[in-house]
């Protein structure tokens, strides 16, 4: 019987376990000076509107990564980075089990799609579209209230 946690080592022969971890990911809440919030339509599936984010590079640091994403995807430079929240459930990605951290942070200018953005789209938070991409919904929804409560 062939058991999927377990491998043979090409070199030793050895027979290693596999270990899954979780991909850790970034995403980015920007808020624009009008008060909009820049979400990026996704070019990949699992399709939809979505936060600015992706998953961060072996040797980079949440903080790089997430400005990193935000320009790729949205052209902006985002100032004021700040850890918002950190998101776990195991079901939050369709593809696979991600844990993200979650930031906020503010930006000037016109944001312009590129990288794995079709499209992006600054949304005031009265009119964030109603289905989005993994738990992003929530994820603001959060944010908001977050937000509010802090005045």
């Amino acid at each position: 019987m062939v058991d999927p946690d377990r491998v043979f080592c090409p070199k030793c022969g050895f027979n290693v376990h596999v270990y899954r971890n979780p991909f850790l990911t970034v995403d980015i809440v920007i808020q624009m000076e009008s008060g909009g919030i820049v979400l990026i339509e996704r070019r990949n599936p699992p399709h939809g509107w979505a936060l600015p984010g992706g998953f961060v590079d072996y040797g980079e640091s949440l903080e790089s990564a997430a400005r990193r994403e935000a320009l790729e995807e949205t052209g902006l430079e985002v100032r004021n980075l700040t850890q918002f929240r950190a998101y776990s459930d195991p079901q939050r990605d369709p593809r696979h089990h991600t844990v993200t951290m979650v930031f906020a942070a503010q930006a000037a200018g016109k944001p312009q799609a590129a990288d794995d953005a079709r499209n992006v789209e600054v949304f005031m938070p009265h009119s964030l579209p109603r289905l989005m991409a993994f738990d992003h919904g929530k994820i603001l929804n959060d944010y908001l209230a977050w937000k509010g409560a802090r005045g």
